[in-house]
C-alpha cells in the first residue's frame, strides 16, 4: 500500500506542466482566481430581495434585530429561539447587517457572498495544506464555490447562519491540522473555542468530532499508520488515543443536540412518531441520500422547498439502500485510496443530523442541507479523477479545459439559479410551476400575495395548496380567518365547517363557531348567524364573545329580555364599559330603565374614554344588523 504522502505526491504530478506557476509555491493566484469567479458567477445576487418565509422573522420583522447591533441585540441573541434554534452568533450577524445596511437587502447579500467566498478560498488552502496537492484541491473549492446546490445557502438572507457556521467549521479545521503536525495547548483550545463558535452560529456542525477522526485518518495519517512513520509531520497514534483526544468536541455536540431538541420543542417543529413513523423517516432519509447526490453530478430543477409527500415505497427505498451499501462496501475494499473512505463517510456522516431520523417541519430535503456534506463528494471527484488522470496517461492541457469547462457550467447554472431569487413572488412561482404537488410553495407564494395586496390571488394559491394536501385543523382555521378578512365570506365559512367536521377539539371548535357566526352575519344571514353562536354557548355558556353577539342577535330580533340575560352574563364574565352600554341599552328597550341607569352608570364608571366606548358598541351592533331606535 503506498503510503498518503507517497499518493499526495503522485496525484499533485497530474498538473499541468506547462502552466507557468506552481499553485503550490503561488497559492495567491489561486486564492485570487476563486474569488474573482465566485463574485462574477454570483453578481445576480445584488438584486435579490427578501424573501418571505424565515426572512420575515430573521430580519424584516424583527424589532430586536433590525435597530442593529444593541444590547437588546446581543440579550435577544443569547435568550431567544423563536426560530427553534439557538444561534446567537448568527444574531449579531443579523443585528449588523441591519446597523450597517438597514434594510437595504443588497448589503445583507453581499455579507453572505464575501463568507461564502472567503470559504471557498480556505477550503483550498486547508486542503492544500493537510495534502500538499494544489491542483485536486482548487478543484474542490471551485466546486464548492460555484455549485448551484449552494445558492440557497448565499442568496436566503435567513440562511446566514449556513455559510457562517461552515465559517467557523472550516477554521477549525485548519486549526486542527497546525495542531495535528506542531502540537500545543493554545492550538487544541482554539480548535474547541472555534467550534463552539460554529455551533451557536448554527448546530449543522456538530458532526465535526467525527470529521475530525477522519482527518485523522487521511490525510494528515495519524491513524492507522506504521507507528514508526510520520505521515506529513503527523505522528501517529493509536484509535483510542484519537477518540480520547476528541472527548471535549464529543461534550460539545451532546450539549449542542440537547439545546437544538429542546429549541425545537419550544416552538412545535419536531414531528412526532404519531405523525410520522420510524420507517418513514428511515425511507425518507435512504432515499433523500440518492436525492442529494443526483443533485450533486445533476443540479437541474434545485427547488427552494421540496415537500414530504409520504413515506417511499418499499421498493424505491430498498433499492436506494442496495445502491448505498455497494458504495461502502466498495470504498472500504479500496483501503489503499484513503481519500475514497473520508469523502464518501464525510458525506453520508455530515448529514446526518439534516437527513430527518428527526424531523423538522414539513421538508423532506433541503438543497441548504448539503452545503457542508457535498464537500465530501467532490473530495472523491476530484482526487479520483486526477488518480485516473494519471493511470490513463490522458493529455494534461485537455483533462485541465475539460475540468474549466464543467466548473464554468455550473457556475452558469449558479447565475441563473440566482434569477429565482430575485423575490418572494419570483422564487414561490417558480418552485410551484417546477414541482408537481408542492402544497408548500403554493402557500408561501400564497403569502407573498398576500402581503403584497393581491387577495384574490393569494385565496386562489391557498385553495391550490389544499387541493394538494390535507392541513391540520388548526392551519385550516388560519385560511378561513384570512378569507374572512378579505370578504371571502362564503369561503371563509367552508373552511370553518371544513374544521368543525374534522376535529372534536372543544377550544378550536369554539373558535370556529364563533368565526362562523360572524361570517354568517356579514353575508346579512343573521338566522345562521343566531345557529352559529347558539352552538358556541352550548359548548361553552360563559363565552363572552358569544353572548354579545347573541345578546345583540336577539335584539335585533325583538327579544330584549333575551338579550338583557345575555349582556348581564357577558359582564359578569368580562366586565367592560362596551359590554355595560350594551346592557344598558337592551334594558331600556326592555322597559327596566332603573337596571338600564345603573348599568349605564358603572359604564361611565370604569371607562377612560365613553365616547369611543359608544363607538365601538354601536359598530358592533351594526355589525350583527341591529340599529337601536
Amino acid at each position: 500500500m503506498a503510503s498518503s504522502a507517497t499518493r499526495m505526491q503522485k496525484v499533485e504530478s497530474v498538473a499541468p506542466k506547462n502552466v507557468s506557476f506552481s499553485l503550490q509555491s503561488k497559492p495567491a493566484i489561486a486564492c485570487l482566481l476563486l474569488a474573482v469567479a465566485t463574485l462574477a458567477f454570483y453578481n445576480p445576487v445584488a438584486h435579490c430581495g427578501f424573501v418571505y418565509s424565515d426572512d420575515v422573522v430573521y430580519v424584516m420583522q424583527n424589532p430586536a434585530i433590525d435597530s442593529g447591533l444593541t444590547w437588546e441585540a446581543v440579550k435577544f441573541g443569547f435568550t431567544s429561539v423563536n426560530t427553534g434554534l439557538w444561534h446567537p452568533v448568527t444574531w449579531f450577524s443579523h443585528a449588523l447587517d441591519c446597523q450597517l445596511f438597514g434594510m437595504n437587502p443588497t448589503g445583507h447579500h453581499y455579507v453572505s457572498l464575501l463568507i461564502h467566498t472567503g470559504n471557498a478560498i480556505l477550503l483550498f488552502l486547508l486542503l492544500m495544506e493537510a495534502t500538499g496537492a494544489a491542483w485536486p484541491s482548487l478543484v474542490v473549492a471551485a466546486l464548492f464555490a460555484l455549485h448551484p446546490q449552494n445558492v440557497e445557502s448565499v442568496a436566503w438572507a435567513s440562511e446566514r447562519k449556513n455559510v457562517l457556521s461552515m465559517l467557523f467549521f472550516l477554521l477549525a479545521l485548519w486549526l486542527y491540522g497546525r495542531y495535528a503536525r506542531r502540537g500545543g495547548t493554545g492550538r487544541y483550545i482554539g480548535v474547541v473555542s472555534l467550534f463552539a463558535l460554529g455551533l451557536m452560529a448554527k448546530p449543522q456542525i456538530i458532526t465535526l468530532p467525527c470529521v475530525l477522526l477522519l482527518w485523522d485518518y487521511w490525510p494528515l495519517g495519524r491513524m492507522f499508520s506504521d507507528k514508526g512513520s510520520s505521515q506529513g509531520g503527523c505522528i501517529p497514534r493509536s484509535l483510542s488515543y484519537l477518540v480520547k483526544e476528541k472527548l471535549p468536541f464529543f461534550a460539545l455536540s451532546a450539549a449542542s443536540a440537547m439545546v437544538t431538541v429542546w429549541s425545537q420543542g419550544q416552538v412545535g417543529a419536531v414531528r412526532s412518531l404519531a405523525e410520522l413513523s420510524f420507517w418513514a423517516r428511515m425511507g425518507n432519509a435512504i432515499t433523500s441520500y440518492i436525492r442529494y447526490v443526483a443533485h450533486t453530478f445533476w443540479p437541474t430543477r434545485l427547488l427552494p422547498v421540496y415537500p414530504y409527500f409520504g413515506a417511499p415505497s418499499a421498493t424505491t427505498a430498498v433499492a436506494a439502500a442496495l445502491l448505498l451499501g455497494v458504495i461502502t462496501i466498495f470504498v472500504v475494499y479500496r483501503r489503499d485510496l484513503r481519500y475514497l473512505s473520508v469523502g464518501w463517510f464525510w458525506f453520508l456522516g455530515t448529514m446526518v443530523p439534516m437527513i430527518g431520523i428527526v424531523q423538522v417541519g414539513e421538508q423532506a430535503m433541503a438543497d441548504r442541507y448539503a452545503y457542508l456534506p457535498a464537500i465530501g463528494i467532490f473530495m472523491v471527484v476530484a482526487w479520483a479523477g486526477a488518480d485516473a488522470v494519471q493511470k490513463a496517461r490522458l493529455p494534461k492541457a485537455a483533462v485541465s479545459i475539460a475540468a474549466a469547462l464543467a466548473i464554468v457550467s455550473l457556475g452558469a447554472l449558479t447565475y441563473r439559479q440566482l434569477g429565482y431569487w430575485r423575490n418572494g413572488e419570483t422564487l414561490w412561482g417558480y418552485a410551484a410551476q417546477e414541482s408537481d404537488g408542492n402544497y408548500l410553495a403554493h402557500s408561501y407564494l400564497a403569502m407573498v400575495f398576500n402581503g403584497e395586496g393581491k387577495y384574490d390571488d393569494a385565496i386562489k394559491e391557498f385553495r391550490a395548496a389544499e387541493a394538494m394536501h390535507t392541513y391540520p385543523a388548526d392551519q385550516v382555521f388560519k385560511i378561513g380567518l384570512y378569507e374572512q378578512r378579505n370578504g371571502h365570506f362564503q369561503g371563509a365559512v367552508e373552511q370553518f365547517q371544513w374544521v368543525l367536521n374534522r376535529t372534536s377539539d372543544a377550544s378550536v371548535r369554539t373558535a370556529a363557531w364563533s368565526q362562523t357566526g360572524v361570517a354568517y352575519a356579514k353575508m346579512a344571514n343573521y338566522q345562521s348567524a343566531q345557529q352559529s353562536f347558539d352552538n358556541v354557548l352550548q359548548l361553552n355558556p360563559h363565552e363572552p364573545g358569544a353572548l354579545v353577539a347573541s345578546a345583540i342577535l336577539s335584539e335585533r330580533a325583538g327579544n330584549f329580555e333575551r338579550a338583557a340575560g345575555q349582556f348581564k352574563e357577558a359582564v359578569r364574565v368580562q366586565p367592560s364599559d362596551v359590554g355595560f352600554l350594551l346592557l344598558a341599552d337592551a334594558l331600556q328597550h326592555a322597559g327596566r330603565v332603573q337596571e338600564a341607569q345603573t348599568a349605564d352608570d358603572w359604564a361611565r364608571k370604569i371607562s377612560s374614554n365613553l365616547d369611543e366606548a359608544k363607538k365601538n358598541a354601536g359598530q358592533i351592533q351594526l355589525l350583527f344588523g341591529y340599529v337601536p331606535q
